[in-house]
């Protein structure tokens, strides 16, 4: 650390042409050999300052997408742990952006005229605070009882007992007084409530960090470094995925309940659907992460002086970026010597509409905007539903596909953005290249998309669902067809999941509707024998035997679910290659002066239009595809149990391909209103604003059709 720092100082005395040489790299005390020692000196700790400023946004950064991907992973656990359908789920998830658009547009116009570095402090601990609500109510809940039809007819010695399949119709068991008992403790129908806010208070927290943190470090780092800075940022920030996704699956695997109850009674693993991992402990942790990435902000000062600006610069110029400077800039032919006197909050709101106007008379900026909601909608959407569907289309466990999802996908989009920011430097693009960059990356991610189609496995055979009771193929969402002469005088009910796997390769709903009669063993190794259903059945089989959970997907699935993983993994690498493109045209194409403003309205839409409805409609779409719902303790629908993985491989593909062949469009249209003349006014205003971009200007300050 002692050498970086040397050369570090090195370099900017180069830069300012201070002649300081001797810099002793044991105690790091730096002998000067120069009449301005005192300049140098506050260079040299401006330098130090600029450095820390990015090492805390980049653990900031960290800290957000640790804190956000492991809600994301959690999305599946919540679900069944509150009993709720994919749609609700994803309207919880939403919540996040719903914080964003309460606040989002107030922050980036009034926030860049205050303390900014200390507005992202205080953001740090809503957010802290908001993942410790979001645990709150496990801590309010009782312990979580999963459906079953078995739990209460095991014998007490575990050695034989009479199982639902019963002659006399009784089914005391599943509508006993016990249920309704539980019914009265269960607070769960309300308690998500909670995970509501919890996240939306996140959402609110987060608002300050991107705008203000990225507008701060452009204002005062050298134009050049800008897109390596931001690069590294993003990169090292994309640790925070890797991490939390590992945490969800870490989390997956540990029971709901651990610590407060007997493991081995539990019947059901985290292979199970209706299994729920220890969701609330990753909130703990990443809450406590989000408090410690807050703390150095707060010492940070409200402003810097331009990276390599030289004191004569500094006095014949006073920068103070967006903190001073404001867009009606009536007295710039003043010739006051030192900075203007602070604008009040009157003046500010006065001119928030103008500012917006002229924001908005930008037609690149429209189209950026278009761009990036539309792209971020096809990937809200998927990477909520992404480990729930890895689960149903190629029978991966919750945990595991999360796991793979943060060690696999996440360092694919680490390394595209930071290829991303070397090829804008290596090659220094311009707005123009930018774009093509970005458009080309689109291309590839689409293409990779189109590979992801044939990629597909079979659905998992279940009597009376996917296939009939006689092993043909079979898609009923119809409830009826669960029962068959085989389980006819058994008094099943049809309303429950509790899948057993029998030895002709069979799963069923439960073991009533096997017509098991008997069952050694208990807990996870509890078996069914003498099971009607399975000798009736003409499939060849080993015995009229069964065991708890579902029946494993054909080896070819795992063969296809490797191919899905690489694809996945190479279009997340393209598609993130035009992430760092994209931030540079959004800053270059907007007033320096609307430069925090713009990036808190690009938020704002993207997140409202981008980040609010997709996961929403999306898990409506998927419930859809539900062929069996769970039951709650109470009765009604609980979550969805198993999906028409055909259906829901359909929906899921077909939605990204579209989002990303869609946001290929306005992309493409910024190089052809550049390559091509035509008769319409707004198409020249488009050619207009980029020949300003390309010769290294600003676009004009009033715009407009």
């Amino acid at each position: 650390m002692h050498f970086i720092l040397c050369k570090l100082i090195s370099g900017m005395a180069s830069d300012t042409n201070y002649n300081f040489l001797i810099v002793n790299s044991c105690n790091m005390n730096i002998q000067w050999q120069s009449d301005g020692s005192t300049n140098t000196e506050k260079m040299v700790l401006l330098v130090i300052k600029m450095w820390m400023f990015l090492a805390a946004m980049c653990f900031v950064f960290f800290a957000k997408a640790f804190q956000g991907s492991y809600m994301k992973s959690s999305v599946t656990q919540i679900e069944r742990r509150f009993d709720i359908p994919s749609s609700l789920i994803g309207f919880i998830d939403g919540s996040f952006e719903i914080g964003n658009l309460f606040v989002i547009a107030f922050v980036s116009y009034f926030g860049a005229k205050l303390h900014r570095p200390r507005l992202i402090g205080a953001g740090c601990l809503i957010m802290a605070m908001g993942s410790f609500i979001t645990a709150a109510p496990h801590f309010f809940q009782g312990p979580y009882k999963y459906e079953t039809t078995i739990s209460y007819l095991s014998a007490s010695n575990g050695t034989e007992s009479i199982l639902p399949c019963l002659a006399n119709g009784s089914l005391l068991f599943i509508c006993g007084a016990f249920v309704f008992e539980e019914c009265e403790k269960a607070a769960s129908s309300s308690l998500w409530l909670y995970v509501f806010l919890g996240n939306m208070l996140r959402g609110v927290g987060e608002t300050p960090v991107m705008p203000l943190g990225l507008s701060y470090l452009d204002d005062f780092s050298r134009e050049e470094n800008t897109a390596l800075y931001m690069a590294l940022i993003q990169t090292l920030g994309i640790l925070g995925p890797m991490f939390g996704f590992m945490l969800g699956s870490f989390c997956a695997k540990l029971y709901v309940d651990i610590g407060a109850v007997d493991l081995d009674t539990i019947t059901i693993n985290h292979k199970d659907t209706r299994w729920v991992g220890a969701w609330w402990l990753g909130f703990l942790l990443t809450g406590g992460v989000m408090l410690l990435a807050g703390i150095p902000f707060w010492f940070f000062p409200k402003s810097l002086p331009k990276q390599g600006e030289t004191e004569t610069d500094k006095k014949s110029n006073i920068l103070e970026g967006d903190q001073d400077r404001f867009i009606p800039d009536n007295n710039k032919h003043s010739t006051a010597p030192n900075k203007p006197a602070p604008v009040s909050m009157a003046a500010l709101a006065k001119d928030f509409l103008p500012s917006l106007k002229k924001l908005f008379s930008n037609t690149i900026y429209l189209l950026i905007v278009c761009t990036g909601f539309i792209q971020v909608s096809g990937f809200i959407g998927m990477i909520t539903f992404m480990p729930k569907f890895m689960e149903q289309i190629y029978g991966q466990s919750a945990s595991r596909a999360i796991f793979l999802i943060g060690i696999m996908t996440l360092p694919a989009v680490a390394l595209g953005i930071i290829t991303g920011g070397f090829i804008m430097k290596k090659f220094k693009l311009n707005v123009l290249g930018a774009t093509k960059l970005c458009i080309g990356a689109s291309l590839l991610a689409f293409s990779s998309l189109v590979i992801q189609y044939f990629l597909q496995c079979d659905n998992s055979q279940v009597a009376g669902l996917t296939v009939s009771y006689q092993g043909a193929p079979q898609v009923s969402y119809q409830q009826n067809t669960l029962i068959s002469p085989c389980n006819m005088g058994c008094s099943c009910s049809v309303k429950h999941w509790d899948p057993i796997c029998a030895s002709n390769g069979l799963t069923y709903a439960s073991p009533c509707l096997a017509g098991c009669q008997t069952s050694t063993g208990d807990g996870k190794d509890m078996a069914f024998h003498n099971c009607t259903c399975i000798g009736e059945s003409p499939l060849p089989f080993a015995n009229m035997s069964a065991v708890l959970g579902q029946c494993p997907r054909k080896s070819d699935c795992d063969y296809m679910f490797k191919f899905y993983m690489a694809v996945t993994v190479i279009g997340a690498f393209f598609s993130s290659c035009g992430a760092t493109p994209g931030y540079i045209i959004l800053l270059r194409s907007i007033n320096p002066e609307l430069k925090s403003l713009a990036l808190g309205i690009y938020i704002l839409i993207v997140r409202t239009l981008g980040g609010i409805p997709p996961p929403i409609y999306f898990g409506a779409l998927i419930d859809r595809t539900c062929l069996k719902w769970g039951t709650k303790q109470c009765g009604g629908r609980g979550a969805c149990r198993f999906y028409d993985s055909g259906a829901f491989r359909l929906v899921n593909l077909h939605w990204q391909k579209f989002s990303i062949f869609i946001h290929t469009f306005p992309i493409i249209g910024f190089r052809i209103t550049y390559t091509y003349e035509h008769p319409f006014r707004c198409i020249w205003k488009i050619r207009a604003d980029f020949n300003a971009l390309g010769n290294g200007r600003s676009l004009p300050g009033k715009q407009g059709l």
